[in-house]
């Protein structure tokens, strides 16, 4: 009787249940749990399958999907191998902390409601060889399988772990050859990764930066001007370019700013060392995804009228 309650699903709908198992609970209450969803007929066969299978204290924690086509020992099964459902957060290279923090709550997690106060968490950011005030930067752009039964600590070491495993020491030693240190390099390359639209530019973009760090002129980056404003959505406007208030923005202070605006790629950190051979200055968007780069201010002051002038008809 005990196998065919075992081997016989609760019907043929196949209809799809959700359920959470508790961490510390007995397998008595799991098996309550799958009996109140109605995946299984019977609490005691399930609980004294499991025991017969000596697997009854192996049962991970989270949640799990099932569905009413599952006979009770698949279903036992997959708890045993802790099949927990997983939730897919897509992280983009160029995304800031407070948009990844938006993608997992868009991902229906909850731990993105608190993803911010852990990234800023100085204890963590210390134990994660984070040099800055918060993750920023560190956040390694990927598509991350989640689940509810993680931490936001747990999803922080994920992504940043990435990270580590991305910047290989012969990144590290271009820091020092550049004559940078890492969270430089970060910062100037969350700053390339936010300009650059196609991917052979970037080293370009890079050497405009460093021409300008080089010579003591600002760095005038635009999208460090409206970083951190809170639901800014463009565009970008000169009360921005001219805010004193906002301490990322170069138009107004010298330097690289005081941390990275948006979490760079790997092509972008590669760049942040890598200039290209160019004595560029300046460059301006074509409209298109591409620049035009120039080394004279008078070139550049034309490129900007053209193009100002081209946009201006679309």
């Amino acid at each position: 009787m005990m196998i065919l309650l075992i081997r016989t699903p609760m019907d043929s709908t196949g209809r799809v249940e959700s359920i959470e198992v508790p961490r510390g609970v007995s397998l008595t209450h799991i098996a309550g749990i799958l009996h109140d969803a109605g995946l299984i007929r019977s609490r005691i066969a399930f609980t004294l399958y499991a025991r017969f299978r000596n697997v009854s204290h192996i049962v991970r924690a989270g949640e799990y999907e099932f569905d009413t086509s599952m006979p009770p020992y698949v279903i036992l099964e997959k708890l045993v191998r802790g099949e927990i459902k997983a939730y897919s957060v897509v992280v983009p290279e160029g995304f800031t902390m407070a948009q990844v923090a938006q993608a997992i709550i868009d991902s229906k997690l909850p731990q993105g409601k608190n993803f911010l106060k852990a990234a800023a968490d100085r204890e963590l950011l210390h134990s994660l060889d984070i040099p800055g005030h918060t993750a920023e930067g560190y956040l390694f752009p990927d598509t991350y399988n989640f689940t509810r039964s993680m931490t936001e600590k747990d999803m922080l070491m994920q992504m940043v772990g990435l990270f580590w495993k991305k910047v290989t020491p012969e990144i590290i030693e271009g820091t020092r050859a550049a004559g940078m240190d890492l969270h430089k390099t970060v910062i100037l390359a969350s700053l390339i990764e936010k300009e650059a639209k196609i991917k052979s530019e970037k080293p370009l973009i890079s050497a405009v930066f460093h021409n300008r760090l080089r010579q003591g002129m600002r760095l005038q980056c635009d999208p460090t001007a409206v970083y951190g404003l809170k639901d800014f959505e463009g565009p970008i406007r000169k009360s921005h370019l001219l805010n004193k208030k906002n301490p990322y923005n170069t138009y107004v202070f010298s330097g690289l700013p005081p941390g990275p605006i948006a979490n760079p790629g790997l092509d972008s950190l590669k760049a942040a060392i890598n200039p290209a051979p160019v004595d560029y200055l300046y460059f301006v968007s074509r409209n298109d995804g591409s620049h035009q780069f120039s080394t004279k201010l008078s070139h550049h002051n034309t490129a900007v009228l053209k193009f100002r002038l081209n946009r201006g008809k679309e």
